[in-house]
């Protein structure tokens, strides 16, 4: 008897530290519905790219990264990091997409989109400097 309580014991000190990390790391799942730590007002992207087929994300993504560019090169400009610089809305972006690129074909988007990923890299650590000195990085 007294091994078996023993056993029990060891099994209960056992299940016990395998329940603290299990619980751990369900903390640690991310929400679906998450609000940034910075600037959590920030406008949604329009409806047609949330609702974008499958086979066309790539159109998302070169909006993405225009929005992302135009973002980073006016934080530049401006020397400032005030939430509706850092996220205006996304109408300069799509403008710049339906006047330049929605015609295109998917590879030249890709070729755009990577264009405006170098632009954005480019000024990124200036915008990063702007931005931490304002605490909106």
């Amino acid at each position: 008897m007294k091994r078996v309580a023993a056993h029990f014991s060891l099994l209960s000190v056992g299940l016990g530290l395998m329940a603290s990390p299990l619980t751990a790391e369900r903390n640690l799942i991310p929400s679906l519905e998450s609000i940034p730590d910075v600037c959590p007002d920030r406008p949604a992207e329009p409806e047609w790219m949330q609702s974008i087929a499958l086979r066309d994300a790539y159109q998302r993504v070169l909006v993405q990264d225009i929005y992302r560019a135009q973002n980073l090169e006016r934080i530049v400009e401006t020397a400032s990091c005030a939430c509706e610089t850092r996220f205006p809305s996304w109408d300069e972006a799509e403008a710049t997409f339906r006047e330049h690129h929605a015609s295109a074909e998917r590879w030249e988007m890709l070729q755009a989109s990577d264009r405006y990923n170098r632009r954005a890299n480019e000024v990124r650590l200036a915008a990063k400097a702007i931005c931490d000195a304002a605490g909106n990085w």
